[in-house]
């Protein structure tokens, strides 16, 4: 995984992404990511973007699942 993670301005609402809860260690590795479809874009923060999926989950985006 990459270190340039996408910025608020690169996303959208519907797109897959993969996320870190906020309540977690964005540098962790140990935590397992979390899948779904962006509901809302919060923003920019110094831990990433951070976003709300369709589902409730809220973190900081990692990356954007490609289409399958």
């Amino acid at each position: 995984m990459s270190d340039e993670r996408p910025s608020a301005t690169e996303l959208r609402q519907g797109m897959t992404v993969r996320i870190v809860r906020g309540d977690q260690d964005v540098q962790s590795t140990d935590q397992e990511p979390i899948v779904g479809e962006i509901g809302t874009v919060i923003g920019d923060d110094p831990d990433g973007t951070e976003a709300e999926l369709k589902n409730g989950a809220v973190g900081h985006v990692l990356e954007v699942v490609p289409d399958a």
